[in-house]
């Protein structure tokens, strides 16, 4: 054997074990899932949400909506969090200096004035220019203020918050009515072992809505919104509920998550100028509990919903992946010393590994991965066994563990499409490795670069809104 044999059968070898790796962790993780899912499914939810409805009145929540030109969705997402089952609530949208009509709209829409409101600075944040009250919905306040970023208005909206909890939501995201109640049950009922929950985020493309509510359930024509409608499935349903179930979980969605507000204000709030801004939260609150040596959780929640918009075109998406990857190394850099560190328990021991190695750097070995299983087949005969077992291990991982989150939603609680829109998604499935799986490796791998060249680019996410009946296929 020559050089290059060995370089590949190690190479090879190497991609396999971790690929093997990968596989065993993520079956893991639907075994344990599996078991939630069925113990939820035994549950009646509505007479659950009724049950324990006095538990919610010693828990009221500031819900803040952080709005950056937020036009097209802005006036939808308010008037879905007005129709909140929930006892007690107040509405803050944050207008981070907009540079479209999302402020007019919002006074336009909802009967805005001007008020004065003594505001105490508890987290550190730009000042407020003004701030205004609804007319016809007293519980509905609009805080103007100059651009800082999202974070930078979460920590406004934290400070202008009079209620103990606080639940952020993003700009273009859709609430269902029960959607906080659900969130907040483990919060109301764990006697303040709970200080952070996060819920279940689904795509919205596709879907007729007006005034935030679902009137028809459709999924989207676009195949590239379809995918990543797969992929949440597979990064909620299963990743999150395991890592939830032991206390592991680093990230919550920032377009739908709930927080003790004397918690996040002790670790110091929303760390500006971080693209990964919810995360970072998450892991610092870990970082600060284990610390203070409290038993404290922060848990995923499987049944709320919230609509979200997906990037219907690759240049939008690809922006967004970057981005995301680009935070997730971010933030654990920025907490580096906890990895492998007994010290922050299983948050140290498994769950920075996990996020490192799968996370973090696994776009890199599996894109090798891909690109060794095209230059085997053109070395020769020999190669052909390890570049077959890598092509299975990503059909396994790529393929069967998307066609099993699709069924994981379809026996879930949310029921949310119909047996025709399974069908289809279960089939698109089984493309994901040819064309979807390698692209969004690239963009992984374009936002490892831009971490470690330090290069910082938000990019633009363009909205189209969430409230029309259909979207165009690619």
């Amino acid at each position: 054997m020559n050089i290059l044999d060995y370089l590949m059968w190690f190479f090879g070898g190497l991609i396999i074990i971790y690929m093997l790796l990968v596989i065993v962790t993520y079956g893991l993780m639907f075994f344990f899932a599996l078991l939630k899912l069925r113990k939820e499914y035994r549950l009646d939810q509505t007479e659950m949400d009724d049950t324990y409805i006095d538990a919610f009145y010693s828990k009221p929540v500031s819900v803040i909506i952080p709005a950056y030109n937020e036009e097209v969705g802005i006036v939808d997402s308010i008037h879905s969090l007005l129709s909140l089952h929930y006892p007690e609530f107040e509405i803050i949208i944050i207008n981070d200096g907009s540079t479209d009509r999302t402020q007019e709209m919002v006074i336009e829409h909802f009967q805005m004035k001007k008020i004065e409101k003594v505001i105490k600075m508890e987290v550190p944040a730009s000042p407020i220019i003004q701030i205004y009250q609804s007319q016809i919905h007293p519980n509905c306040y609009l805080v103007e203020k100059e651009n800082g970023g999202k974070a930078d208005s979460l920590n406004v909206g934290i400070n202008v918050a009079r209620y103990p909890y606080f639940c952020s939501v993003d700009g273009d995201s859709i609430l269902e009515s029960k959607s906080l109640l659900r969130l907040m049950k483990p919060i109301a009922l764990s006697d303040g072992e709970v200080i952070a929950a996060g819920g279940n985020v689904q795509i919205a493309n596709g879907m007729n809505m007006q005034l935030g509510s679902i009137l028809e359930t459709n999924l989207s024509k676009n195949y590239l919104v379809t995918m990543q409608i797969i992929e949440y499935f597979r990064a909620f349903l299963i990743g999150r509920i395991t890592l939830s179930k032991f206390n592991l979980v680093l990230i919550i969605s920032g377009a739908f998550s709930v927080f003790s507000k004397k918690w996040v204000v002790e670790a110091g709030g929303y760390t500006k100028n971080m693209i990964g801004e919810d995360m970072e939260l998450v892991v610092k609150l870990h970082r600060y509990i284990r610390e203070k040596k409290e038993k404290k959780r922060i848990e995923f929640v499987e049944n709320p919903v919230c609509w979200t918009e997906a990037p219907e075109t690759m240049a939008v998406l690809r922006r967004q992946r970057r981005r995301w990857h680009q935070g997730l190394l971010e933030s654990l850099w920025n907490h580096k010393t906890m990895t492998f560190n007994p010290k922050y328990g299983g948050i140290g021991l498994l769950s920075f590994p996990y996020f490192w190695l799968i996370e973090g750097l696994g776009p890199i070995i599996e894109l090798g991965g891909y690109i060794y299983i095209v230059f085997a087949f053109f070395l020769g005969d020999i190669y052909y066994e390890i570049a077959i077992l890598l092509l299975l291990a990503f059909v396994i991982y790529g393929v069967v563990f998307s066609i099993m989150a699709v069924l994981f939603e379809a026996w879930s609680k949310n029921k949310t499409f119909k047996v025709a829109d399974l069908i289809r998604m279960v089939l698109l499935s089984f493309t994901e490795i040819f064309w979807y799986r390698p692209i969004t490796l690239i963009w992984r791998c374009e936002g490892l670069l831009n971490f470690l060249v330090r290069r910082r680019e938000w990019g633009k996410m363009d909205r189209k809104g969430i409230s029309s009946k259909e979207q165009e296929s690619i």
